[in-house]
């Protein structure tokens, strides 16, 4: 999810938090108040920050998750969602996707756009 739908989305993030929590994943912070933040990178030449929405661990591999919710900025959240791709293969993390009910068709959609059918897609 992009910073712009943050405010709107955060009873999906705090529903995937306590998902990965009852699914065994430890060590979780998140881009939300009451947890760690997960570290933010920069975008060289422009004030654009990409921060994953949720990172946790689980028997000793990191997991990089993204929620995939209806946005107005699709062509954004795609070169996150990229880029978050990348940087899990680069490190040997794991990148999921977390979509609920009337989400899945537009997260569908942005999936073949850009080619990403590695990535995993958790459904709540």
């Amino acid at each position: 999810m992009i910073t712009q739908d943050k405010s709107k989305y955060t009873l999906e993030l705090s529903q995937s938090i306590s998902y990965l929590e009852n699914l065994g994943y430890s060590n979780i912070k998140a881009d939300m108040e009451g947890y760690e933040s997960p570290k933010s990178y920069h975008k060289k030449g422009s004030d654009i920050d990409v921060t994953p929405d949720i990172v946790a661990e689980k028997e000793g591999r990191k997991h990089i998750f993204d929620l995939s919710l209806k946005s107005q900025k699709p062509r954004l959240l795609k070169s996150k969602w990229l880029f978050l791709n990348t940087l899990s293969q680069l490190k040997s993390y794991r990148f999921r996707l977390i979509t609920t009910r009337g989400h899945y068709k537009f997260t569908n959609e942005i999936i073949e756009d850009i080619n990403l059918d590695t990535v995993k897609l958790l459904k709540i």
